[in-house]
């Protein structure tokens, strides 16, 4: 079943996409076209894998493949919806979007095996793992302010439950101004299943309901500009799609600012570390 979410008078509501209209849990019918989404889950935590798909990792010229998974966390009220904007801080230049599918936990999961770990699984969402990395320098690598600020996880606009995904062959694609820049398999091209994040989160975490996990994004991550719609889709779970605006207010002047360094063009760019380096004017 696909069901989203939706704002109704002020209130939430669940209902089912039928073609151009939304049918609500109560009878009523809304306008796909003049919905207002929400996200399809409220979670308590947000996990986040690093690089899981091949061609990202081939990407930045690795001397060797991960052989294990690392994560990081994303805040709760970085949760935004389909349709939702995306807003880059004054100062910054290098917003990024990362196509993702996102895992919805549905039982309190701890010490879930590979072959059960599928079983804790509520239902799979679509997401962009957007980040500024004019904040690479910051946080010492927990990626707190790249990844964490306000409307940097937009979910939906579908929640997709979990017996109607075969999460081994799941297709995304992510499109800027409807040119397609991003296109993985999880079949073919993710290093570590879904069952295996989960595996090996759970081994010392407890997944709570509600819980996300974004399993990570293939090659081709970019920079876009304001003005930019960016839609990330997956085959049978549903299309996601946000345009990046200007935040409105200014940053106070405290803290460390937006800066250019080496890592920063690294990531964003997906060049070779060196190169950035000598972009960034660094030694």
């Amino acid at each position: 079943m696909r069901r989203v979410r939706i704002e109704v008078e002020g209130r939430p509501l669940w209902g089912t996409p039928e073609g151009a209209a939304i049918e609500l849990e109560d009878g009523a019918t809304v306008s796909e076209a003049e919905a207002r989404y929400l996200p399809p889950v409220e979670p308590q935590t947000i996990f986040a894998t690093h690089l899981t798909y091949r061609s990202r990792a081939e990407e930045y010229r690795m001397e060797r493949l991960p052989s294990v998974p690392s994560y990081f966390l994303k805040p709760p009220s970085s949760i935004s919806a389909h349709r939702a904007p995306v807003a880059r801080p004054a100062g910054c230049r290098y917003l990024n979007y990362e196509g993702e599918i996102a895992v919805v936990i549905g039982e309190r999961c701890l010490g879930a095996s590979l072959d059960d770990a599928l079983r804790y699984v509520a239902g799979y969402t679509v997401a962009n793992d957007w980040g500024v990395h004019d904040f690479r320098h910051a946080d010492r690598g927990s990626m707190l302010r790249v990844k964490g600020q306000d409307g940097f996880c937009p979910l939906g606009p579908a929640l997709v439950d979990a017996e109607d995904v075969d999460p081994d062959d799941l297709t995304i694609h992510t499109y800027v101004n409807g040119d397609l820049v991003q296109e993985g398999h999880t079949g073919r091209d993710l290093l570590f299943s879904f069952a295996y994040q989960i595996a090996d989160l759970s081994r010392l975490i407890t997944l709570e309901p509600g819980d996300v996990l974004l399993t990570g994004t293939p090659a081709n991550s970019r920079p876009v500009e304001p003005g930019d719609v960016v839609a990330v889709e997956v085959g049978g779970i549903g299309r996601l799609e946000n345009t990046v605006v200007e935040l409105e207010r200014e940053l106070e002047p405290v803290g460390e600012q937006p800066a250019v360094t080496g890592n920063t063009l690294h990531v964003a760019l997906a060049i070779p570390e060196d190169e950035a380096r000598r972009r960034a004017g660094e030694k």
